[in-house]
């Protein structure tokens, strides 16, 4: 089991290398002999002119060289086949475990430090075998959707092998057995995110968002490095299992100070607050990249860590309601930024930052198992919905909502894919994220009713028997053992008001997510279009790989249905349909008054507002990038006149003190011979009278 993990992650390793280095050749090798050049035909047009035969022609513009046959792409077969069959063994994983549920560990190598050894290995259970079928499924339509996207890219070689590095960096972080390890796969994902998102780095747009995205998130990355060495310091050992186990041996501010730096981390990398300004930016790169960000590498990595550390988690309630707080700033603020995007990815990219609190809020509340369903539902849907956009972009050629309009009647295909993810993200029934957000706000429901406290119970992918994770006892100095497959915590996971602040802030978010969903779907797809572009379905790669993406969206949802806390339960699944009908009947009615005008109007004087996310940006900028750009111009200025001018300074001193004493260095012999002749005198002398 562990080789066949390991080989899930290094296919999509090598041929992240391979497709860089051998991309262009095999396509070569595939194309066969090439045609010939027009070189021969323009010598022989120039003979003709120079003889008075032909009449000269203005110079023809290069024609730009036809992309390949997708079966003739070299850095397409490259990168599609191993990820291919890094699904269909991530598949058999999945089953075998599924089968028999338990944890399998293995050990790659043991690094001795003379400290706190590093275990390089891997650790296959249900929750990293789920969410790593679930990465490679992504990845793999992510791959097949842009061999057609991005055809015409001159960089696509390298486009395809950065894809594949990221998809390498998620599975180890997936199937990391070592927290150590785990921050290799981490920090890959974050320079990979860097290189994809300024892929067009010749606009300076694109650029400057991509260094966003690597400064904000290295910032979190820094706490969430610190917080990796405390626990393992703390604990002695850098093994997840090993860290887990030793949860009760741990001082109460260990925990609590590692959890936070952790979530210091997830939040940069799960783009919450404060640190999610980066994400909406990030939709400056190619579509694809956002679909592979949003829905199963980086944002999810987040979330993903949490669910597996979850015993310290469990341990650290404060950790947990600090989650629980920024969950829904997260989600309600960015809900109600979604409202006014007029830019169709941003729009998607601030529901990706509420959907992802949405799990962050599961976690907080004790409901682990609710928070990875929504993570792999929101996985499906998020990624049709992204490929889905990237369809209508091409088509209309503008990101813009305004430039959309009746495109129903030209693309059934994107119509239909796009309206399942839509009703998804709303959490209409029965689309998947309907089963999944009933899941935590009936947890939440749970939790605030209950002071805080959670009953759970681990479904197939739990991470392993809950009874190796001791959880406290008050009073006690030691730890009791829970039941194999449920736990039930003796204190509260989180505060009351935490768990009611939870539970409220998810109903507020299924309304607005809701409308704008509607408002984008209504916005896209009906009216009158507003463009003069031919409106059809794009390529048929991209739209079957769009219409593949709809199926998961719609069915995945029935596939909780084995554990009781994954299924509808009446009261939360009918708020939330209620919930989430006033808010797409708000939308709509709003839109019907006049189609052809935008439904945001409705805000009013706080849509300027919202359309800046309650300027965060701006106020970063005044608070944090001009105060460092002005102490960075000031310490140039420094060190040019001060450490620059000492330097410079010495130089010239030793320059003219040298040519002081260079003046009896002439050259001249009769010079030197006359002074040693007057030191000669002057000595004797000296003798003569001092004697």
């Amino acid at each position: 089991m562990i080789v066949l993990a390991s080989l899930v992650a290094l296919l999509p390793f090598g041929a992240a290398f391979a497709g860089m280095l051998l991309g262009p050749r095999l396509t070569r090798a595939l194309s066969g002999p090439r045609e010939p050049r027009r070189t021969e035909e323009r010598q022989a047009v120039a003979g003709q002119i120079e003889a008075g035969h032909a009449e000269a022609r203005p110079a023809e513009a290069p024609r730009p060289p036809r992309p390949p046959h997708p079966l003739r792409n070299g850095p397409a077969l490259i990168a599609c086949a191993p990820v291919a069959a890094s699904l269909v063994l991530a598949a058999i994983v999945a089953f075998t475990v599924w089968r028999d549920p338990g944890p399998r560990t293995g050990t790659l190598a043991l690094v001795q430090t003379g400290s706190v050894p590093i275990r390089v290995g891997l650790q296959v259970d249900g929750l990293s075998a789920v969410v790593g079928l679930m990465v490679c499924c992504v990845a793999l339509a992510v791959h097949v959707y842009s061999v057609s996207y991005m055809a015409e890219d001159p960089r696509y070689s390298s486009y395809a092998a950065f894809i594949s590095m990221f998809t390498a960096a998620m599975l180890l972080v997936v199937f990391a057995g070592d927290l150590l390890l785990l921050y290799v796969g981490w920090e890959v994902m974050g320079i990979c995110s860097y290189f994809l998102i300024g892929h067009h780095w010749e606009d300076r747009a694109n650029s400057r968002a991509a260094v966003k995205a690597f400064l904000v998130t290295r910032l979190g990355d820094v706490g969430f490095l610190l917080g990796i060495l405390v626990l393992g310091v703390g604990a002695r050992t850098f093994s997840i299992d090993g860290v887990l186990s030793r949860v009760a041996d741990l001082p109460d501010a260990t925990l609590t100070a590692a959890a936070l730096l952790l979530l210091a981390g997830v939040a940069g990398k799960s783009a919450q607050f404060p640190l999610h300004t980066w994400l909406p930016d990030a939709m400056a790169g190619p579509t694809p990249i956002s679909a592979l960000i949003h829905a199963a590498t980086m944002v999810a990595a987040g979330v993903y860590v949490v669910a597996r550390l979850y015993g310290v988690f469990l341990n650290a309630p404060g950790a947990l309601g600090v989650l629980g707080v920024v969950a829904v700033v997260s989600m309600v603020g960015s809900a109600l930024a979604a409202l006014a995007q007029d830019d169709l990815k941003r729009v998607l990219a601030y529901s990706t930052i509420s959907q992802l609190a949405v799990m962050a809020a599961g976690l907080a509340v004790g409901a682990k198992t609710a928070a990875i369903f929504h993570l792999l539902a929101h996985g499906a849907f998020k990624a049709l919905l992204f490929l889905a956009a990237g369809c209508v972009i091409v088509v209309a050629g503008s990101n813009l909502l305004a430039a959309y309009g009746g495109l129903r009647r030209g693309m059934p295909i994107t119509f239909w894919s796009m309206t399942a993810g839509f009703a998804a993200l709303a959490g209409i029934p029965p689309f998947s994220g309907w089963f999944s957000k009933d899941s935590v706000i009936e947890a939440a429901q749970h939790a605030a009713l209950h002071g805080g406290d959670s009953a759970s119970t681990a479904g197939w992918f739990a991470y392993t028997p809950l009874r190796e994770y001791p959880l406290r006892t008050p009073g006690a100095g030691g730890a009791h053992p829970a039941p194999v497959w449920t736990y039930r915590l003796v204190e509260p996971v989180v505060p009351a008001s935490v768990a009611w602040l939870v539970y409220l802030g998810l109903l507020v978010t299924v309304v607005l997510t809701a409308a704008y969903a509607t408002r984008a779907w209504l916005m896209t797809f009906f009216g009158e279009p507003r463009g003069t572009y031919e409106i059809a379905d794009p390529p048929r790669i991209m739209s079957w790989t769009v219409a593949a993406l709809a199926v998961p969206a719609t069915v995945l949802g029935f596939f909780g249905s084995g554990a009781s806390e994954l299924r509808p339960h009446l009261g939360s699944a009918l708020l939330g349909v209620v919930l989430a009908g006033l808010g797409a009947a708000a939308a709509f009615l709003v839109w019907n008054r006049d189609p052809a005008a935008d439904p945001a109007r409705a805000l009013g004087r706080a849509r300027p507002m919202l359309a800046r996310a309650f300027y965060v940006d701006e106020l970063y900028a005044a608070v944090i990038v001009r105060p460092a750009e002005a102490l960075a111009r000031h310490v140039v200025i420094f060190d040019g006149r001060r450490i620059d001018g000492a330097v410079t300074g010495a130089g010239r001193g030793a320059r003219w003190l040298g040519g002081r004493l260079r003046l009896q260095v002439n050259g001249n012999p009769q010079t030197y011979l006359t002074g040693l002749v007057a030191g000669v005198v002057v000595i004797a002398a000296g003798v003569v009278i001092f004697r």
